[in-house]
């Protein structure tokens, strides 16, 4: 089963018992369109190469459509066709008025050089320009596995250009730099994310009581899989929150210290060029995954998706799992995991953070006004930093909120997951509805 059959499986499970006409449905899970592009760059050798890439459209409901744009030698059309189609999900879920879409490019950025990068990212951006699929009003990327804000800026300047430098260009891609119209906060949202959501279940002294654990935060004992920038920033406000990160994985191997790892030096140590296995202070494993399997309170997968599959699924000891990622787990393993007692905050709600601060980004980029121009207790400035954390932590709650008051109504018969795909179901067949296109 790939990423889209899963995806289908999680939707078609949480659909069926809701009171929505077959046509709706239909409508609401299936992509509205996905470009498949081919394009030929001129390597630095002088050589010819033709990039393969994808842009996938999901759904139109809402405009205009959010969705990164990744790098990866193995990304396909059922990969793009399923992440702009969580897109749009995780966007109805936190009451962000996105649709959802993606971009994809088959290519290992460690192959090219950065002007032959530059070359790509500009190139398909002139491809989606020319398709009148990409713009402030039509479709905004932002960074994804393999892309940074150095892509969104060859994006944004790639298109303004193209545009005639459009008044609103900015607002046409966000996670961009700060000097060309980014927002503070917007690079550790999405890990700052992963630490509210898990915050605020295990501030659930009820819901942790069913599973052995003290409500809070303090000494939960954590794993991290995966320290790019999600993986980080996750495990460091957990670990400023009082959790110990006892472990992490990388593709080239995993560290474990049941004292406790400091994030920031592991990540400096991974700065410096370093591999994982030569931290110090700590034990170190060849065998990536030989800490995922480590007993722990917490398990954060935060790499790529289906990493926790049947054939693994067993070897978990973990009490929760917090997808960092997205689709880290398989329908089947969801299944087996659930019916054991693991409770699983699913990637719908708990990686949305970059999404709902990319949204500020845009608004700002949009309005032209710089965030932090606010009264404070009428004689203060806020600072654009904590204007941004706080709505997004008044997002996230919200949230969850509505999270847990669909399980409640349920009596808790159903997952966290699957609360989140009905309450975003519900919302996009409402948007539907009222547009008057299906009765």
């Amino acid at each position: 089963m790939n990423f889209l059959e899963t995806f289908n499986q999680f939707y078609n499970s949480a659909v069926k018992h809701l009171e929505i006409p077959d046509g709706l449905s239909a409508q609401i899970q299936s992509c509205d369109s996905v470009y498949h592009l081919r394009f030929p760059i001129t390597l630095d050798n002088g050589q010819i190469e033709v990039i393969e890439a994808w842009h996938g459209e999901h759904s139109h409901h809402m405009s205009p459509l959010k969705g990164g744009i990744r790098f990866s030698s193995v990304v396909n059309e059922d990969e793009v066709r399923a992440l702009a189609s969580l897109m749009t999900f995780k966007c109805a879920l936190v009451n962000v008025p996105f649709g959802g879409g993606k971009g994809g490019i088959k290519i290992d950025s460690k192959n090219y050089s950065l002007d032959e990068l530059e070359k790509i990212t500009r190139r398909y951006t002139y491809e989606l320009h020319s398709r009148n699929s990409l713009g402030p009003n039509t479709y905004v990327p932002a960074t994804d596995y393999g892309t940074t804000s150095r892509e969104m800026s060859w994006i944004y300047s790639t298109f303004k250009t193209l545009s005639n430098s459009n008044i609103d260009s900015a607002a046409a891609v966000t996670s961009k730099n700060i000097t060309q119209g980014g927002v503070k906060g917007r690079k550790e949202a999405t890990g700052r994310g992963v630490f509210i959501g898990l915050r605020e279940l295990l501030s659930d002294k009820k819901e942790m009581a069913k599973i052995g654990l003290k409500a809070g935060l303090k000494n939960k004992k954590v794993v991290v899989q995966g320290f790019g920038n999600v993986g980080y920033h996750a495990a460091l406000f957990l670990n400023k929150a009082g959790a110990k990160i006892i472990g992490i994985c990388e593709y080239d191997g995993s560290i474990y210290n049941s004292k406790g790892l400091d994030p920031d030096k592991v990540k400096s140590h991974l700065k410096s060029g370093n591999s994982i296995v030569e931290f110090k202070d700590c034990e170190s494993f060849d065998d990536p995954y030989h800490v995922f399997y480590e007993e722990c309170d917490i398990l954060v997968p935060a790499a790529l998706e289906e990493v926790i599959n049947e054939s693994n699924m067993y070897k978990l000891k973990a009490k929760i799992i917090a997808e960092g990622a997205n689709g880290p787990i398989t329908f089947e393993a969801d299944q087996y995991l659930s019916k054991n007692n693991v409770v699983i905050l699913p990637d719908l709600y708990l990686n949305s953070g970059g999404v709902i601060v990319s949204y500020f980004e845009w608004l700002k980029n949009l309005n032209h006004v710089r965030w932090g121009r606010i009264e404070n207790n009428g004689n203060s400035e806020m600072k654009e930093v904590d204007l941004i954390n706080n709505a997004l932590n008044e997002t996230m709650c919200q949230a969850f909120d509505e999270i847990k008051a669909k399980r409640n109504d349920a009596n808790s018969q159903i997952s966290y997951r699957e609360a989140a795909y009905k309450i975003g179901i519900e919302k996009i067949a409402n948007t539907y509805i009222e547009m008057g296109i299906f009765p």
